[in-house]
């Protein structure tokens, strides 16, 4: 399962929004070998199509998509030194699959802030410039390891590990992210294994004052080269302590069509570049999740590693073509059941059903 770790200074409301999406948590015997830590939450992924799915298929069970949000601890200048819990914070951040980066926007006299103000812009560039930092003596020591290894003899992918490496230090030695360099498909190939953190994909929630929750003219202060959207983590913890018939008529009154910890879930996932196919049918209905641009045999994986094995083909509606046929047999009858084989590219929305031998 693909992790998202939530980053920022102190006191600028990580912890809280973390305790928020975690009262969102799904029960974890449906997802095999999970074990849940205090700091990781498995948090579903909002999808209404599992239950158009569920309702057609009279399904006994439902099981969504998921991905784990894990708390990680509050950075503060000099981490990449190991001041306060640089270490442990930067070694459990390499581990992440992508980073939301919590910035504090809100005015509260009574929660203390480590640099004395509000300042957006600052606190980022505090927190990325620590990761830079940390990614520039990553890149350092193998740079310094790739050059030796080129005296001994050249090769491609020595070369090819070398250009990505000059241009990742060009980057970082300079106080930006590593993500600012571009490298072609094969240097990123060589050096995907050094797990940059200014290289994961970054989404920046902007944590506001509860005015501010649903302003549909709010500008990030971030500034346009930063993907961010304001949350109330403050009003979003209101929200979760109500019940769902109070939650939708105070996202009504708000004029929002879902809550900000939904929205966050949903941009994660997209971030992460992931899609969403269906199985269905009495027993149960579930999302299963696999990055975009799998095929049909690795996607068949994902339910057992015997079916990518044994893979023969698969059975295949779209989402909507399935509603519109209300269930399989339906659709097959309007012609909109296809048959795939092993290069059919996945969809999001799939309704599948593999032919596999055992």
């Amino acid at each position: 399962m693909l992790q998202v770790g939530i980053v920022g200074l102190p006191n600028v409301g990580k912890s809280t929004l973390f305790k928020t999406l975690t009262k969102k948590q799904v029960d974890c015997e449906n997802f095999p070998f999970c074990t849940i830590e205090p700091n990781v939450g498995v948090v579903e992924v909002p999808d209404a199509r599992i239950q158009s799915l569920s309702t057609i298929s009279g399904s006994q069970k439902l099981i969504g998509a998921a991905i784990e949000f894990v708390d990680i601890a509050g950075l503060v200048k000099g981490a990449h030194k190991g001041e306060g819990l640089g270490n442990k914070f930067l070694a459990n951040i390499r581990e992440v699959d992508m980073i939301v980066h919590v910035v504090r926007s809100f005015e509260n006299a009574d929660v203390h802030h480590v640099d004395g103000s509000v300042d957006p812009a600052r606190d980022v560039e505090i927190v990325e410039i620590e990761l830079a930092m940390a990614d520039m003596a990553s890149v350092e020591k193998r740079l310094e390891a790739t050059r030796s290894k080129m005296k001994s003899g050249s090769s491609k992918d020595l070369e090819l590990e070398l250009s990505a490496l000059e241009k990742l230090y060009a980057a970082v030695s300079d106080g930006r992210m590593a993500n600012t360099a571009e490298l072609t498909e094969d240097e990123e190939k060589q050096v995907v294994d050094l797990s940059l953190l200014t290289r994961k994909p970054i989404l920046y929630v902007v944590n506001v004052d509860e005015d501010q929750a649903n302003a549909q003219d709010w500008m990030s202060p971030l500034g346009p080269k930063r993907l961010a959207m304001p949350i109330s983590v403050k009003v979003e913890s209101e929200i979760m302590e109500m019940g769902s018939e109070e939650q939708e008529m105070f996202l009504t009154e708000l004029g929002l069509a879902s809550s900000g910890l939904d929205r966050l879930i949903t941009k994660c996932y997209e971030l992460l570049d992931l899609i969403t196919y269906f199985t269905s049918g009495e027993k149960e209905t579930r999302a299963w999740t696999i990055e975009r641009g799998t095929k049909a045999p690795q996607a068949a994986g994902k339910i057992h590693t015997d079916f990518e094995k044994g893979f023969i083909r698969a059975e295949v509606i779209s989402y909507e073509d399935y509603v519109a046929g209300n269930g399989e047999a339906g659709a097959r009858d309007i012609g909109k059941l296809r048959v795939e084989g092993k290069e059919y590219v996945m969809q999001d929305g799939d309704v599948c059903h593999f032919r596999v031998s055992t």
